[in-house]
């Protein structure tokens, strides 16, 4: 079977996909494939940028499935 090839090949499609997101500077996102399935792991800076990242990585052709280990970044206290 091919799946490492498939999986190099989801992963640029997914990897093109979420740079479109234009999600800004600070958060830092990274796509894993296995089997086709998509793990996004990183630091989110609002937590609206989660569904627009989710929905990204979902609508690449191939996918089976997207798995969510994103966290957002609690903002800094200002002042200290």
């Amino acid at each position: 079977m091919m799946n490492g090839t498939n999986d190099k090949s989801l992963l640029q499609k997914v990897n093109q996909r979420l740079s479109r997101t234009g999600t800004g500077g600070k958060t830092r996102v990274v796509a894993t494939v296995r089997r086709g399935d998509v793990t996004l792991s990183g630091t989110l800076q609002y937590e609206i940028q989660r569904k627009n990242l989710l929905r990204a990585a979902t609508s690449v052709q191939g996918v089976r499935r997207v798995v969510d280990q994103m966290t957002v970044e609690k903002p800094k206290p200002k002042g200290l």
